[in-house]
């Protein structure tokens, strides 16, 4: 966005760590600047390079920019998929000054409307990979790598899972960076005043859109303990260190309810059932298709769960608007498009940072077509090769829909398509970046 006037500059830079987000926002306005990182974090099957390497390149570029010692204003963690939020984990962190982070509400321990809802998924994705686990141990190592369906459910199960240290890191808790103490504010906050959080010095302002708070959508962001057939039995779950890759061992289960067919009522012990019963039940081939496939729509849901607890937001600079809904899906969208001032902001972005990698279920084609289409904008859309997704993400008709509205697509690796004279874009191996020249 250009302005007769120009006071300052807005830069965002997508750094391309492969299949997950990490996004630097640099002000530069009326003698000040001002920094953001949102998210960092990539999927264990899609890493542009390791990790650790990109974590390194964006805390040089930090230390470079700042002339010395690196610095945040704010640390944005949208949601606590490991594709988020696992690159805090490494040690550079502790190099880096960060003044604020930002949580969405359901990872505050005193909130009540978060405990329950937190823990559901927390216990369901233990569960979860318990099962698939086992499932892949009956298959053995050929059957199993044979099989997509338990690939993906699995890739997402091991996901939903976050990962410990870096959670630690965010909270401050045994954990930290550079400086001894960093605010923490989890949003949207109950009182509506605190959602716009304003920063004087480059006139940045925030508008906090989402996760919703209203009890309906709660609901909705709950796991549910039956998907299909398929049952979680969740108060079966053993606690267990949710900071490894490894999923838990099969032993860890308590009961076999996860493949229950009948009502509860009707089910007996195995120590009251003949032999002959039991031997005849484990020749019956009942762990095939409907079996696999129920565990992917279990991880499927439980993904949509956490992805639409993402914090949803608009930055504001200048007049220019920046769109960062994390992987927030079909709920998280629905909520914020029936506010009206929620949907004014998000219908007249200059950017969009594309939720969940450019899949099919995180930008509303309505939204794209509809609502925003009234001046070309660009979107950046962090993704990198996962395999068992090459064909679905990013979602090519989402993707020819951007172009047909004139919106500028920019993929690492110089996968850009479209043009937009408002901003200039510089590409380099490990990252895309935007400069927007803003007015007063």
């Amino acid at each position: 966005m250009t302005s007769e006037t120009t006071t300052g500059t807005v830069e965002v830079r997508m750094y391309n760590v492969g299949f997950g987000d990490a996004f630097r926002i640099t002000v530069k306005r009326n003698g000040s600047t001002w920094r953001m990182l949102v998210d960092c974090g990539v999927h264990s099957h899609g890493a542009a390079r390791p990790l650790k390497e990109s974590v390194k390149n964006i805390i040089d570029d930090l230390k470079a920019d700042c002339g010395g010692t690196a610095r945040l204003d704010v640390v944005v963690a949208t949601h606590h998929h490991r594709d988020h939020i696992r690159g805090f984990a490494e040690d550079d962190w502790a190099e880096v000054e960060v003044d604020e982070v930002w949580l969405p509400f359901v990872e505050n321990e005193d909130d009540d409307d978060a405990k329950s809802l937190r823990e559901a998924q927390r216990r369901t994705a233990l569960k979860l990979a318990m099962l698939i686990g086992e499932r892949q141990q009956k298959l053995g190592a050929e059957g199993a790598r044979a099989n997509p369906s338990l690939a993906q459910a699995m890739a997402m199960a091991q996901n939903s899972r976050g990962n410990a240290t870096a959670t630690n890191r965010l909270l401050g808790r045994g954990l930290g960076f550079a400086n001894p103490q960093h605010a923490v504010r989890y949003l949207p906050d109950i009182d509506p005043v605190k959602n716009t959080v304003r920063f004087d010095g480059c006139g940045v302002v925030a508008h906090i859109l989402g996760p919703p708070r209203d009890a309906a959508m709660l609901k909705k962001m709950d796991p549910p303990r039956n998907a299909g057939w398929l049952t979680l039995n969740l108060d079966d779950v053993v606690d267990a260190e949710v900071d490894g890759d490894e999923p838990p061992k099969a032993t860890e289960r308590a009961t076999e309810d996860g493949m229950r067919l009948f009502n509860k009522k009707y089910v007996v012990a195995d120590t009251q059932v003949p032999r002959e019963l039991l031997d005849a039940r484990a020749k019956l081939d009942l762990d095939g298709l409907s079996n696999d496939m129920g565990l992917l729509a279990a991880a499927s849901v439980l993904e949509q769960s956490v992805n639409n607890t993402s914090l949803f937001f608009v930055l504001e600079v200048g007049g220019l608007r920046l769109l960062f809904p994390g992987d927030a899906q079909y709920g998280a969208w629905e909520s914020v498009r029936t506010d009206p001032r929620s949907l004014e902001l998000i219908s007249s972005v200059d950017f969009y940072k594309m939720g969940h990698h450019g899949s099919h279920n995180a930008t509303p084609m309505s939204f794209i077509e509809k609502q925003w289409n009234n001046r070309p904008g660009d979107v950046m859309v962090p993704w990198g090769l996962v395999k068992l997704w090459k064909d679905s993400i990013p979602y090519q008709p989402l993707m020819d829909a951007l172009t047909t509205e004139h919106h500028r697509v920019i993929k690492p690796n110089k996968n850009t398509v479209g043009d937009n004279p408002a901003s200039d874009l510089v590409e380099t191996e490990w990252w895309s970046q935007l400069t927007f020249k803003v007015g007063q």
